[in-house]
Formats: C-alpha cells, structure tokens, sequence
C-alpha cells in the first residue's frame, strides 16, 4: 500500500514537471490521459460505421470485392489533429499510437456481435526493406490492438508485400492501382483458405490497396474478408 502511495506521487511528480503532451492537439494529458486527451477523442470526427453494414465505405469497396463488412474510426482531413495522429504513428516513431486506437475501435467493435467472427487479423503489409527503415509495419500495430479487445489472433507474415512500391500519396487515381497491383502474395496460404479474415489499414484512400490485398487473399481461397482502419479520407 505504501510502495504504491509513493509511486503514484512519484507520478505525479514527474508529470508536473515533465508533463506528457496529446499527440493530436498537444496540449498537455490530464492524470489518466494516454498519447491522445479526452477532448480530442471526443471531438475528431467518427464514422460509426461499424454500427451501419451498408454505409459509405462498404458501398465503395463492395464493388470491387467479396466483402462482407468495412469499418473505419476516424474521418481523414489534410492538417487535422488525426493527420497528427497518423504521422506520429507512421514517422515519429510511435507505435503505441496504433495500439492504443486499436484498443478503441476494437472496444466498438467488440458490442456487435458481426464483428467477432472473423478466424484471423491480418494487416496490410509493408514491404521488408521501408519496415526495417521504420522499425515496426503501422498497420501491424493497430491489429494488435484489436486483436487484443475482440480476442481474435492476428499475424504480419501471412500476407506480404514482394515489391517495394513507391509512395502512393503523390499519384493520381490510375497510378496508385497501377502501382499496387499483383504485388502482394499469400505466404502461407493454409493460413487463409477458408477462413473469415479481418484486413486492416491505417489510412483507406482510394481503396487500391486494400482491394489488392483483398483479391490476393480471395485467390488463395479465403471465404469472406472484412476491413477495418484507423481512417477513410
């Protein structure tokens, strides 16, 4: 009891005189706040498209594939505090931040009862040379936090990426699908065939690189594939 006294004033100590900052808005975390405060959770837009099987997402992407559900947290703006975010996530070296909104779509997800059938969680990979660079794959991180609150196993080696592409924020439409397709392969395809896959991104655009993950899976026999991200511009 004591020890555990002495370290919550040590705590508190260290956060007055160093306090932790949210990575969305940077202001400074209140006493229980964790990489991202209260208000911004509150106040980034959200989708809530968990809760709508036939919403804008699921209307885009069923066209191009066998889908069975899509989801994303967050609405994506240029210069938002989810920007903020996802560049933390992605390029300062801040991987937690993927757990923890894994933890919260997750939590969403976990209070309908859809959500909680997919066999496997696989993200989208990153092609081995920029993930050495990087040091973690994002979307590996915010399936992990999902896998950890809807109790479903995930794995970042079932699905790989065979050429490194380059990036596809400066390409136009016709480019980003000419530059994805037939450059993700099915390592292990015993570990998909007719399974319920939950496919997950950190950022859904135009969709290209989610379809062409999704066909490759599709090909090698998985019998429905779902999809989750942190975003949807």
């Amino acid at each position: 009891m004591a020890n555990s006294l002495i370290a919550e004033i040590f705590s508190d100590f260290v956060s007055l005189f160093f306090p932790s900052y949210c990575i969305a808005c940077s202001d400074s975390l209140a006493k229980g706040e964790n990489l991202v405060c209260t208000k911004c959770m509150l106040e980034i837009p959200q989708t809530n498209y968990h809760r709508d099987v036939e919403n804008p997402l699921y209307t885009r992407l069923s066209n191009r594939f066998k889908l069975g559900r899509a989801t994303a947290l967050f609405k994506f703006s240029k210069t938002s505090r989810i920007q903020h975010l996802l560049h933390a996530l992605k390029y300062k070296n801040q991987p937690d931040v993927g757990i923890m909104l894994g933890n919260v779509l997750g939590q969403r997800l976990s209070d309908v009862s859809d959500w909680n059938q997919s066999d496997l969680i696989i993200p989208v990979p990153l092609h081995p040379s920029r993930k050495r660079k990087r040091g973690y794959n994002q979307s590996a991180k915010f399936a992990e936090g999902l896998s950890r609150k809807l109790g479903i196993p995930f794995s970042d080696d079932v699905l790989i990426k065979k050429i490194s592409t380059e990036t596809q924020t400066k390409k136009n439409k016709l480019n980003r699908w000419q530059n994805v397709d037939e450059v993700f392969h099915v390592k292990n395809p015993l570990a998909v065939k007719n399974k319920r896959i939950l496919l997950v991104d950190d950022v859904i655009t135009t969709g290209a690189t989610i379809e062409a993950c999704a066909q490759a899976l599709l090909r090698y026999g998985c019998c429905e594939v779902n999809v989750a991200s942190i975003a949807e511009a």
